[in-house]
């Protein structure tokens, strides 16, 4: 895990130059290659992420929430009693390389990950069908707090989770885009009853625009490593995206409430067609802090 720890540290500095490498590449046949531009609206397609990276000196405020379960009733006010948040940061590098950071209320979780965008579907000169983001993401998870009722075999390192994802997209029409999340998440410490250490799954959704700045969308990832007496379930999530000027609005119905790769595609612990639904949504805002030449 030493050398993961070690990639994420290095990988902002290894993918800016293998970016500056594929723009001089690129640099003389640019103008007879039509790139496809915004296959979503946003970074995140739901709770998950989607191949979109913030353009070079961007930056991007994420706060995301979900409240309670819908059949809390009126006691729990459906739900809107309870609330979790992510607060976050991306930073554009690059046009293709993002890096953020954030803080997530589910198991008081810091999280960062890096975004390269590898290939963009294009016509033309080049034509290429898909559109493909590589993400290193790592969390370190505060919860539950050091007292006497921990065992001494618990470590600092035992809270520490890794996740890796190939996102790939297509843009099928102005309307309608597409989007495939294998993925791949360690956690150094399970409760080995239950789960295992490396879990692979497989996600999928995509995005139906309505209007110009309306879109539905769907995300739904399925986990092939878990166990017959799992506690936890596959999340699944419904959206609505409104773009409101230098905003995006995204309202969100889903069984998920942890906002890190670790929580909600290995510990979602509520089944959506049981009616463990969570209300929520996702407001970015983004800042230009440098000119783009």
């Amino acid at each position: 895990m030493k050398k993961i720890l070690i990639l994420l540290i290095l990988c902002p500095c290894l993918v800016y130059a293998q970016d500056d490498l594929l723009a001089e590449l690129e640099k003389d046949t640019d103008k007879d290659i039509e790139y496809t531009f915004a296959t979503f609206k946003g970074t995140r397609l739901a709770n998950g992420h989607t191949t979109e990276t913030k353009n070079a000196g961007s930056l991007e405020f994420i706060f995301a929430h979900r409240f309670g379960a819908i059949n809390g009733g009126w006691y729990e006010m459906y739900g809107l009693d309870e609330a979790l948040v992510r607060l976050g940061l991306d930073y554009g590098i690059t046009d293709r390389i993002s890096f953020s950071i954030g803080r997530n209320s589910f198991d008081k979780t810091l999280d960062s990950y890096v975004k390269l965008k590898v290939l963009r579907q294009s016509t033309g000169a080049k034509n290429f069908p898909i559109s493909m983001t590589v993400l290193l993401g790592g969390a370190y998870r505060f919860e539950p707090k050091k007292n006497s009722t921990i065992s001494d075999d618990f470590k600092n390192v035992d809270r520490l989770s890794y996740t890796g994802q190939l996102l790939l997209a297509r843009k099928f029409s102005t309307n309608i885009s597409f989007q495939l999340m294998p993925t791949i998440v360690h956690k150094n410490a399970v409760v080995e009853s239950q789960e295992e250490h490396d879990q692979v799954a497989l996600g999928f959704g995509g995005r139906i625009k309505l209007t110009k700045s309306v879109a539905i969308t769907t995300e739904y990832y399925y986990n092939f490593s878990e166990k017959e007496n799992s506690p936890y379930f596959n999340p699944l999530a419904f959206g609505i995206d409104i773009e409101t000027g230098g905003h995006v609005f995204q309202l969100v119905l889903t069984n998920a409430v942890g906002l890190t790769e670790r929580a909600f595609i290995t510990e979602t612990r509520d089944d959506f067609f049981d009616g463990d639904i969570h209300f929520g949504f996702n407001v970015t805002r983004t800042f230009q802090l440098k000119k783009n030449k």
